[in-house]
């Protein structure tokens, strides 16, 4: 029983996954308000390759989806895999995030075919690239951990990453590239905290001979 002298105790979201969460909480209320409201002009405003007037919709298309089934496929990826990536904390979910949205994005406005290209899926291939990266370049424990967890439940991502109809797999696959590309920069690699033996060598190095 609480009192006025005792407080109750609260639960409340990790920073990370609390951001995490209201991203994809704007996500929600952008599809609504362009579905209901704005009759889709909003999901115009993607990606537009080597278009001036697309460019600022690199900023603006993980935000974007055409439709309430585009942006439930890409929910709980996103949750999945980007609670992944902030379980590594805030400042590494958000350079991780902030680099797949600009650097995958201007390639695929470089690189992609013509058309608008919208949805959180490229940002999805990049948690993914990075988790992926991150077990290579940092090869701890964690790292490793975290990636076989992504690799179990999202595998079959892989085929997004193949030409298919009106895809956007030039989006999936620069996000995916940027991602790696995140864990690469970022990598912490501490190889000297390995344990030492009695004659001063770490335990992975043979005698000399």
């Amino acid at each position: 029983m609480e009192t006025a002298s005792s407080p109750g105790r609260s639960f409340a979201l990790p920073k990370p996954l609390l951001a995490l969460v209201a991203a994809l909480a704007l996500m929600w209320v952008i599809e609504i308000v362009d579905t209901v409201a704005l009759n889709d002009w909003l999901q115009a405003g993607g990606i537009h390759p080597r278009r001036l007037d697309g460019l600022d919709g690199i900023l603006w298309a993980p935000l974007l989806h055409v439709g309430f089934g585009h942006l439930i496929g890409n929910s709980i990826p996103f949750l999945v895999l980007g609670g992944l990536v902030a379980m590594r904390g805030l400042r590494q979910w958000s350079i991780v995030t902030l680099a797949v949205v600009v650097v995958g994005g201007a390639a695929t406005w470089l690189f992609a075919r013509t058309g608008n290209h919208v949805g959180a899926s490229g940002v999805v291939f990049g948690y993914l690239g990075y988790l992926v990266g991150a077990a290579i370049f940092e090869r701890s424990l964690k790292a490793v951990v975290l990636a076989l967890i992504a690799g179990f439940f999202y595998w079959g991502l892989v085929f997004g990453l193949l030409p298919a109809g009106d895809v956007s797999w030039e989006g999936h696959l620069f996000g995916a590239l940027a991602g790696i590309a995140a864990a690469k920069f970022t990598a912490h690699r501490q190889p000297d905290t390995l344990p030492v033996n009695e004659s001063g060598r770490k335990w992975y190095e043979p005698p000399a001979v």
